[in-house]
């Protein structure tokens, strides 16, 4: 039962990602060109997203444990530092130059969406691992991975 939740939340997302076109890098880059042919519908995505995130960080903050029991780990750090600005930008930079995300290119990838999402993966685990050989541990304790 303990993964059975978290793999049909897995699903959930990967199918939501694949309907609203997420795994699409030239929608991605549409929604990010302002200055030209502007496609907002991804916003609309992001809105739902939120709305959904919203309820539940809500139930976390009065309820700090999963359906199954397990506790939810709430970040203890508030503030916006450097390496908060640092790691936004390169994600941002990331996902405009590539027009994926990890969730998307992960679900690109298994799906056979070409060779991109497969590249763009190899990229985001090098930088995973250079970020865990250089920094090892973090303020919070021993770094479990970008989440």
């Amino acid at each position: 039962m303990a993964l059975v939740v978290p793999a049909v939340a897995g699903l959930i997302f990967a199918i939501g990602l694949g309907i609203s076109g997420m795994t699409d890098p030239g929608k991605v880059i549409a929604f990010l060109d302002v200055a030209g042919a502007w496609d907002p519908s991804l916003a609309f995505v992001m809105a739902g997203a939120i709305g959904v995130h919203f309820v539940f960080a809500r139930r976390a903050l009065v309820r700090p444990v999963t359906l199954t029991g397990a506790p939810i780990a709430l970040p203890t750090k508030l503030g916006i530092d450097g390496r908060l600005l640092l790691g936004s930008a390169l994600f941002g930079v990331g996902w405009g130059a590539a027009g994926f995300c990890p969730g998307p290119a992960l679900v690109s990838a298994v799906g056979g969406r070409g060779p991109t999402a497969l590249v763009f993966l190899g990229a985001m685990l090098a930088g995973m691992l250079l970020v865990l050989r250089g920094l090892g541990t973090t303020r919070r304790g021993p770094w479990h991975g970008p989440c």
